[in-house]
């Protein structure tokens, strides 16, 4: 037996091997021990990643399973094996392992969503889509919620894994792409960053024959006719498809072409839009209105599911750093300009009301979809296909008022001494962030 050559009333046994070999992670290794220093199994640090919200999916944890690969879970890990995975995932490991993610107690705050999720389910008013004849034929009571940390702590509840189109959610996308590409002088030639005060698929355009702001269709279309307009229509798609999968951390993303189809056929406000912003020359020069078009209604026809979407939720609320892969997808600059026009702008006309009830920024689609941004803090993602007079989810909605009431989330609930005793979900989201 190998002798014990310190003592510490608040440590685990620190063993002589361990200073000889001179593992610089010893510490971390102990500190997950149930029992004592010699017993931590795998399994023992998958329980710790599920306590705190990290997946098995999770990309980051590929070297951790290679590692684990052919052992059992019940097996011991050794002191080697800790420190070489630490030295290849140190960041996470320790954030982990600590205890120091954005989300501290997520086991409370999962079960909390779950409270708020049964509360809401029960809520049966709205009616689907049915402008679009494809999105009538959705399941109405389809309901999904997940959330995603900007550290990469997920959850998620009900119908999460049933794809939907993401419809309008694709605006505030397209506007990111197009400002990292092209940056803000450029795009704000051709459109503008104010409220329209009116429908979001009204016939105007603002005192500078422009379209009022990217999250209204107008805009959407204007900021569409920006992303990479040399290539072809079906590479410009890629293009597009290729960032969302970036941004929802390699998950796989769909098309739904029935959708797509009936998006065209369906769209003569569209090219009623199009036609009056071309009219006014408000385009960038040789503009092809029709591919333009084309490439708008695919970007709507794209397929996620809430588990993939919180993510990119998650991905925005981290200042455009993907929480589960660390890539950097757009720049801080463009996610701040990005959420500014969401917050303002990305509820339909009921925009106003939800920055004045809720305070967050947000986006909705006409299939059921809420992205929802607390920044830096998390990411949630919403569908549910019932939608209100005003084109939002009727239990998306509701959840957000829910969530408001029970955590301190809105943007000016610090100023409120008496909300102080309302909970919140990370204690110093800004301190995570230096």
């Amino acid at each position: 037996m190998e002798k014990e050559i310190k003592k510490d009333t608040n440590q685990k046994p620190f063993l002589a091997s361990e200073t000889k070999k001179n593992y610089k992670h010893a510490p971390l290794y102990r500190s997950i021990s149930n029992e004592n220093y010699s017993k931590i199994s795998y399994k023992n640090i998958l329980k710790k990643f599920e306590v705190m919200g990290i997946q098995k999916d999770d990309p980051r944890l590929r070297y951790f399973f290679e590692n684990m690969k052919d052992k059992k879970l019940d097996e011991k890990v050794s002191d080697e094996s800790f420190n070489d995975i630490l030295e290849n995932q140190s960041k996470l490991f320790q954030k982990v392992l600590k205890g120091n993610l954005a989300v501290p107690d997520f086991t409370s705050f999962s079960n909390e969503i779950k409270d708020i999720y049964k509360k809401t389910r029960t809520n049966n008013q709205g009616k689907v889509a049915d402008y679009i004849p494809q999105l009538k034929r959705v399941d109405p009571g389809m309901y999904g919620i997940s959330v995603c940390t900007i550290d990469g702590q997920r959850y998620s509840i009900g119908d999460t894994n049933e794809y939907f189109c993401v419809q309008s959610t694709c605006k505030p996308i397209n506007y990111c792409i197009a400002l990292d590409d092209l940056g803000e002088d450029f795009v704000h030639k051709h459109v503008g960053h104010e409220p329209s005060g009116k429908g979001f698929n009204e016939l105007t355009l603002n005192d500078r024959g422009l379209p009022h702001n990217p999250m209204i269709n107008s805009g959407a279309i204007m900021t569409s006719s920006m992303l990479k307009p040399n290539l072809n229509i079906a590479d410009r798609f890629d293009y597009v498809l290729n960032m969302w999968k970036k941004l929802s951390g390699s998950h796989r993303i769909g098309f739904n072409n029935s959708v797509y189809l009936s998006e065209k056929q369906t769209a003569d406000r569209n090219f009623a839009l199009s036609y009056f912003m071309r009219e006014n020359n408000a385009f960038p020069e040789n503009t092809n209105l029709l591919e333009v078009l084309e490439f708008y209604f695919q970007c709507c026809s794209i397929e996620i599911t809430t588990d993939a979407m919180s993510i990119v939720a998650g991905t925005l609320a981290n200042g455009g750093v993907c929480p589960t892969t660390g890539i950097k997808v757009f720049h801080p600059e463009t996610v701040k300009n990005c959420l500014s026009l969401m917050y303002s702008c990305g509820m339909y006309d009921f925009s106003g009301e939800f920055a004045f009830r809720i305070g967050l920024p947000a986006k909705s689609g006409v299939s059921g979809a809420v992205l929802l941004v607390i920044p830096n803090v998390m990411g949630i993602a919403i569908w549910s296909p019932k939608l209100d007079s005003l084109g939002n989810s009727v239990k998306g909605l509701h959840f957000c008022e829910e969530l408001i009431k029970k955590y301190s989330l809105h943007n000016y609930d610090t100023l409120i001494i008496s909300q102080q005793s309302k909970k919140r979900p990370s204690i110093s989201p800004l301190s995570k962030r230096k």
